[in-house]
């Protein structure tokens, strides 16, 4: 059961997004409360989704809703016509579909296998996973790794920190000249500060919530790193910030920006927010010169870079349907009792 980027807004998907730190509470709760046998939470800023197993539904549809809409503070009905829900073989299929990066945003990157491996790692490590959800995501990422090495899918693929630096671009026609600041140095912010570096941007400047982690990419990508806590006083100096933070709220707010505005005297501020809950108030958008984007905004930058992958899209949706039935082959084989059903809540992809 889930939501993603095409199902619902941003709005939404950051009351239901799943941190790090929730996590072995919320997949001990699906197994306790909803009374699934095994569970895994994929949380990521374009989709949430749950993956449950059952030896039989009864009702259990209905209590994941339910467990979304207590989760997320959001009434049920709100809730239920944005969510998808698929039970075997859809749900293996959409598992496999988006561990390949079929059903992202940018079609057929590269970040979404990483999530999947996490989620299913911290499943793992949570108690929630047996045999099956064992040999399915196992499966599902050996599918993954099946798509990008038999097809183009990912050949030229624009990442998602690759399209937050194309925006602010529109900005900032040459980045050259720019000071940049980027928030939060995982993945998504590693390859945003590799395309940063690579359109020549004057000065670069780190700042993590792990000093060493900042230190490391600093040193990796000719970078400053800054304290955290100086984010205010960077905002003062900076062209471009790009934020991809898990915090669970905003790091950045209105009156801030708006008082760092004057003191800049009106210089343009452009401000891409990737984090999912968002980092940055989006009230702070509508300050005059202030450029504020966030995850949503990405869709319309990469629908270019679909066109022309199209057979490579039906080459991996053929590798998929293999990949499927080789999956349920096993499992009727090693495991004929238990019938699991995935449901899928989507952030954005």
């Amino acid at each position: 059961v889930g939501l993603n980027h095409r199902s619902a807004p941003i709005e939404l998907r950051e009351r239901l997004a799943v941190r790090r730190e929730q996590l072995p509470n919320a997949l001990t709760r699906l197994r306790g409360e909803v009374g699934v046998q095994e569970a895994a939470i994929l949380s990521t800023c374009n989709r949430v989704e749950i993956y449950a197993g059952v030896p039989e539904l009864n009702g259990t549809i209905p209590r994941l809703h339910q467990f979304l809409s207590e989760h997320g503070d959001v009434l049920l009905p709100d809730l239920a016509r944005r969510l998808y829900s698929y039970t075997e073989p859809d749900s293996i299929h959409h598992l496999f579909s988006v561990t390949s990066g079929l059903d992202s945003m940018v079609l057929g990157e590269a970040e979404i296998l990483c999530q999947v491996k996490h989620a299913y790692a911290w499943a793992k490590d949570a108690g929630t996973t047996g045999k099956v959800f064992n040999g399915l995501f196992q499966r599902a990422l050996n599918a993954a790794k099946a798509v990008r090495t038999q097809t183009m899918i990912g050949r030229g693929c624009m990442s998602i920190g690759t399209v937050a630096v194309e925006l602010a671009q529109k900005i900032f026609s040459d980045l050259s000249g720019t000071v940049v600041l980027l928030v939060g140095a995982g993945k998504i912010g590693e390859l945003a500060l590799n395309q940063l570096a690579l359109r020549g941007v004057r000065e670069l400047r780190i700042m993590n919530r792990s000093q060493e982690r900042a230190m490391h990419l600093a040193r990796r990508y000719r970078a400053m790193p800054v304290p955290f806590e100086r984010l205010a006083a960077q905002l003062l100096d900076v062209d471009i910030m790009i934020s991809s933070t898990s915090a669970a709220t905003p790091i950045v707010r209105h009156s801030e920006v708006a008082s760092l505005m004057r003191a800049r005297r009106q210089r343009p501020l452009c401000l891409v927010d990737l984090g999912v809950p968002r980092n940055i108030e989006p009230t702070v958008g509508a300050i005059e010169h202030v450029y504020l984007f966030d995850v949503d905004d990405l869709e319309g930058q990469v629908a270019h870079a679909h066109q022309g992958r199209q057979q490579a899209l039906h080459h991996s949706q053929l590798i998929i349907e293999q990949k499927v039935d080789g999956f349920l082959s096993w499992w009727q084989r090693e495991v004929p009792v238990c019938v699991p059903s995935s449901l899928g809540l989507a952030g954005v992809p």
